[in-house]
């Protein structure tokens, strides 16, 4: 397993090492020991899974008061996943990066508190995974909208499928500052 930070401080993308032969596959998906060398969290609160189809936009989210590190993979398909520098004082606010996560390749990553998240299915269908250091509260969900363009996703589907929710969320500029978490 090879533990790497990337150009978004606090977010590390994770490659396993993939045993295959005529069985099938084998890889370590956690280990303590390397977690604990990149500072990656080894104590989460919750477990999700959600289930999306070919075409679906989630997010961009973020938790402010009980904010949420996040050890996302997939399980089947293949998606882009998106994370947003939203701390306010931090060198790369506003910036994004782009992650190919899918089944073949099993990377996953972690994302630290402070950041916006979201993710794009690009498969027929796709079972996404995330481990979360809170418990979800959703009195404290907020989120940016996806379509904001000084984001720069470069998304190629114009329209995807989002939630009603996610269509009205605000664009990162707009966002009341007090509402973004703040870069230690």
């Amino acid at each position: 397993m090879r533990i790497k930070e990337t150009s978004l401080n606090g977010v590390f993308l994770i490659t396993p090492h993939i045993i295959k032969d005529q069985r099938g596959y084998f890889f370590e998906s956690f280990k303590r020991k390397l977690f604990n060398k990149s500072s990656i969290p080894i104590e989460f609160a919750q477990e999700n899974h959600s289930f999306s189809y070919k075409g679906t936009f989630r997010g961009l989210h973020y938790q402010l008061n009980f904010p949420q590190g996040k050890l996302i993979s997939v399980a089947v398909g293949r998606v882009v996943d998106f994370v947003v520098d939203i701390r306010k004082g931090s060198p790369t606010f506003g910036k994004s990066e782009s992650f190919i996560l899918d089944d073949i390749m099993h990377e996953s990553l972690y994302i630290s508190e402070g950041f916006a998240h979201g993710f794009y299915v690009e498969s027929d269908q796709a079972i996404f995974k995330y481990k979360c250091t809170e418990s979800y509260h959703p009195e404290d969900e907020y989120g940016i909208n996806w379509n904001d363009s000084e984001l720069r996703l470069g998304l190629t589907n114009k329209d995807p499928l989002v939630s009603e929710k996610d269509q009205l969320l605000p664009k990162l500029k707009n966002i009341d500052q007090n509402l973004l978490p703040t870069f230690n």
